[in-house]
């Protein structure tokens, strides 16, 4: 059986609490008890060193638990969202070769036969599944020791402490999700998970926060509502896509205690590798500030800006099953972010552009290809072209042109229903355009600009 790594030291030594918007509150030591009978039934099942394992989460303290069962087992943790749609769900267990699942508490076993030995795997905590540039979702792989390593370097940025109150709407499928929960457990604070975010629920939860783990577009949807009342909110954790200089000054009009920590960073580096810190938020205003603890970068370029490069200590091991990948991935070292930089006078980066052709929805990374991909299965659909465009809550909304074949009739929310029954929420096109041809360039080629016009000149 695989050694324990070095996460499983953090649930060992917790002693803060976790709650979830079901009004549950569970203990520290209730969660070791959980872990360790969750283990020890990976263990008779059989469970081999390394071995990935499903844990189905819905931000639960009992999806915590599981994963501290299986890195206490010596296995790995692929995590996928309970209300993930079949086909997201049997595409994961396939590519991640897991036997086993474990589902609030419940382990059941999901395939006969073991996956192989993966050497990728020694050591790692996590496969955290990400949208690919191909339409198919890449598994990164994250060390135990490295992600320990971070999440003290995250440490000496936040300084969380016994006495604060984390409120997480996040989900524990995401990188973001993931480590503000673990660091909330290392240092003793009380986290409360929220399940599903909708301002009802969440801002009863603020009232007693000091810290808020968020994504701006959660942000905007609040901040819609009117007042805020979030009178011990110290820090604001946020990052996935850009703040924007109206929603920063309204979190400054309305909760100017809050200081705001806005983070840039991919899973594939660890996450938070730039933060733009609460005392430079002015001067900063527009960047993803400056490299947190550790990290490294360069922009890649003949003029001023240039794609941005990070090497980190904290970053993943390699993407699943996928050398050739990981190899083209990294430049000397560093990664390939696909962001297109430069580098301040005064020091800050700035983000000018987007080389890889991702859509940022409501902080969450979609690949367009994988979207097209799942619209040209519809038997209808002939060709599907997808963009992102320009939301004022979301950051980014998902759009898709479609073409329908000859002889064959669909509407745009037939569409939508084709894809919400098989991808998850976040992925389901905000908006259907139905057209004759796609829009193309002068070479002919598709153009994703043409989808973001089409929206223009369809907007009311």
């Amino acid at each position: 059986m695989g050694e324990p790594g070095a996460l499983c030291r953090i649930l060992a030594e917790a002693q803060g609490e976790v709650g979830d918007d079901a009004g549950m509150v569970v203990a520290a030591s209730a969660l070791r008890f959980g872990a360790a009978d969750a283990a020890a039934r990976l263990r008779a099942a059989g469970l081999a060193p390394d071995e990935p394992v499903l844990v189905s989460v819905a931000n639960r303290p009992a999806d915590l638990a599981a994963l501290f069962a299986v890195w206490q087992a010596g296995g790995v943790v692929v995590p996928v969202h309970e209300a993930a749609a079949p086909a997201t769900f049997a595409a994961i267990a396939a590519q991640s070769g897991a036997r086993f699942c474990l589902r609030d508490g419940v382990l059941d076993l999901i395939a006969d036969d073991p996956p192989p030995a993966r050497p990728l795997l020694r050591g790692a905590a996590l496969v955290v599944f990400t949208s690919g540039s191909t339409g198919t979702p890449k598994g990164v792989v994250l060390g135990h020791a490295r992600f320990a390593a971070k999440l003290d370097a995250l440490q000496a940025l936040l300084e969380l402490t016994p006495g604060d109150r984390v409120v997480l709407p996040l989900q524990l499928i995401f990188i973001f999700g993931l480590w503000v929960a673990l660091l909330s457990l290392k240092t003793g604070a009380r986290l409360e998970l929220v399940g599903k975010f909708t301002p009802a629920t969440l801002l009863p939860r603020l009232d007693r926060a000091t810290v808020f783990a968020t994504v701006p577009s959660m942000l905007r949807t609040l901040f819609g509502q009117g007042a805020v009342a979030a009178p011990h909110l110290r820090t604001i954790l946020t990052g996935g896509e850009g703040l924007g200089a109206h929603l920063s000054g309204e979190i400054a009009r309305q909760l100017p205690q809050a200081g705001v920590h806005d983070l840039y960073g991919l899973t594939e580096t660890g996450s938070c590798d730039f933060c733009l810190r609460p005392e430079d938020a002015r001067s900063g205003r527009g960047t993803i500030g400056t490299p947190t603890r550790d990290v490294e970068f360069r922009i890649d370029g003949a003029g001023e800006s240039g794609e941005l490069l990070i090497r980190s200590p904290f970053g993943m091991l390699g993407y699943l099953d996928n050398p050739g990948l990981t190899d083209a991935a990294f430049l000397d070292g560093h990664f390939r972010t696909g962001d297109v930089a430069r580098l301040r006078a005064d020091g800050f980066v700035e983000i000018v552009g987007r080389i890889k052709e991702i859509v940022s929805r409501g902080g969450n990374k979609i690949a367009p290809a994988e979207i097209e991909l799942l619209l040209s299965a519809h038997p209808a659909v002939a060709q599907a072209l997808c963009a992102g465009v320009p939301d004022p809550r979301l950051g980014e909304a998902l759009h898709v042109a479609v073409v329908l074949r000859a002889g064959h009739a669909a509407d745009a929310e037939e569409l939508k229903a084709w894809c919400r029954a098989r991808t998850e929420r976040f992925k389901v096109p905000d908006a259907i355009h139905l057209v004759d041809t796609l829009p193309t360039g002068p070479t002919g080629k598709a153009l994703r600009s043409g989808v973001r016009a089409l929206a223009e000149l369809k907007a009311p």
